[in-house]
């Protein structure tokens, strides 16, 4: 029996928490899928099998799938599996692997970096910031795993366009403009004509923060603006700002400021004669 819940989704990617409880020895039917994949392993042991070749899937290796691409499972172990399933469309495999590149091996290594760019990316979807959080997190895990498995692999446009510092400078004038396309950092990246990855790699070495990191911080600006001006339902200040929800501008709020927007407001209330 599988099942799936999908933990973040954009138009150019899908994220999944795949479980499998099948415990057959020999290979399954031949399944073809549509999509660009890249699936890492939380618990559990399977195989796979694609072109005829058999490889073991674990917490050690991840595998990539491309589109029409015929694979047959078996699960040998037993015990069943949980996984992570990255969908992309093919415009953000582009991004990531380069034009027309197809990965010259399925299967990549999962090291103590990989394991932790895995876990971050779990970690962020938890957030509910998945147009910054997420994307920024899992452009990391692509471009890794992906690195390993397309020869010469080299994200679109990481080489090209203009330079780091005014780069920067144009992402951070969007984003305190509050540009429809700061609300995400793949319409940011277009916006700006440079890929997401190397827009995300620009931010930290230029200013030694994320991207997300900053737009955050210029969003508490605003709110810490409005809660200061006086009362005002946080529901309506969360979807103001682009919080998926209230909590996450309370979580947010508190990882930056150490307290909620509610004690925030009592600290900035004028004091009593």
């Amino acid at each position: 029996m599988l099942t799936s819940t999908v933990l973040a989704a954009r138009p150019d990617f899908h994220i999944s928490a795949v479980n499998c409880r099948d415990d057959h020895t020999r290979w399954a039917p031949a399944e073809v899928r549509d999509d660009y994949r890249v699936v890492l392993v939380r618990r559990g042991r399977f195989r796979r099998q694609t072109a005829g070749i058999p490889a073991e899937v674990d917490r050690t290796m991840a595998y990539l799938g491309v589109p029409g691409e015929e694979e047959r499972f078996a699960h040998p172990a037993g015990g069943g599996d949980e996984c992570t399933s990255i969908s992309l469309t093919p415009a953000l495999w582009r991004v990531v692997a380069g034009e027309d590149a197809r990965p010259a091996r399925r299967s990549v290594y999962v090291g103590p970096r990989l394991d932790l760019a895995h876990r971050r990316v779990l970690a962020s979807a938890r957030t509910g910031d998945v147009d910054h959080a997420v994307t920024e997190e899992l452009l990391g895990l692509l471009s890794a795993t992906v690195g390993q498995a397309v020869d010469g692999a080299a994200p679109a446009g990481a080489r090209a366009g203009r330079d780091e510092a005014s780069l920067v400078a144009a992402a951070r004038e969007a984003i305190g403009a509050a540009h429809p396309a700061s609300e995400g950092l793949l319409p940011l990246a277009e916006l700006l004509g440079v890929s997401p990855y190397r827009l995300s790699r620009s931010f930290t070495r230029e200013l030694g923060v994320s991207l997300t990191r900053y737009r955050n911080r210029v969003r508490i600006g605003r709110a810490l603006d409005r809660l200061d001006a006086g009362g005002e339902s946080l529901a309506v200040l969360a979807a103001d700002l682009g919080f998926s929800d209230q909590a996450h501008l309370c979580r947010t709020m508190r990882e930056h400021l150490g307290h909620t927007p509610t004690a925030l407001r009592r600290l900035l209330a004028p004091p009593s004669p």
